[in-house]
């Protein structure tokens, strides 16, 4: 896997780790951590770390409530090559693994909210844990923290921390 797919892919990851459990704000549900996370984050290249490299040139996470419980996901990206990605989509927020098509390094993720400034995602290959990916809301709200750790489909070892500032 080429550096830009890693680097698309961890990012990428980010978001759903977070979005499938963004409750609609409309229906009155409420999860301080989930509730914390609607809005534009910008990726702080200065504050974050990649392991394996290169870090992209820049990186906005966006969070909109959707539906009964869901979030709408946005996601772009330039990589050190310049290149611009964008993705996302609807994710749902039931706590189950669920398929994830199109990534060589995973099939199936689930997530959860530890309390009201945490949140986990849990990533499979055929079953088997491969990644995990814990973040942290800052007190004040205005910084999200994302450690990912494990392994891609070659077998490298993802040691990320990205850090971003809500906008």
């Amino acid at each position: 896997m080429n550096r830009r797919t890693l680097t698309t892919t961890a990012l990428v990851g980010l978001t759903v780790l977070f979005a499938p459990a963004l409750p609609q704000i409309g229906f009155g549900q409420s999860n301080p951590f989930y509730n914390s996370l609607i809005g534009t984050w910008k990726l702080d290249l200065a504050k974050s770390t990649y392991s394996p490299g290169p870090p992209p040139r820049s990186a906005t996470l966006t969070f909109q409530a959707e539906g009964q419980g869901g979030l709408r996901v946005t996601i772009e990206t330039v990589d050190a090559q310049g290149n611009t990605t964008k993705g996302g989509g609807a994710l749902p927020n039931d706590g189950n693994f669920h398929p994830v098509a199109g990534n060589p390094d995973f099939d199936a993720q689930a997530d959860k909210a530890a309390n009201d400034s945490t949140g986990w995602i849990i990533r499979t290959k055929a079953g088997k844990i491969v990644q995990t990916l814990i973040g942290v809301v800052s007190a004040d709200g205005k910084t999200l923290t994302i450690t990912t750790g494990g392994v891609t489909v070659d077998g490298r070892q993802i040691n990320n921390v990205f850090v971003d500032e809500k906008q």
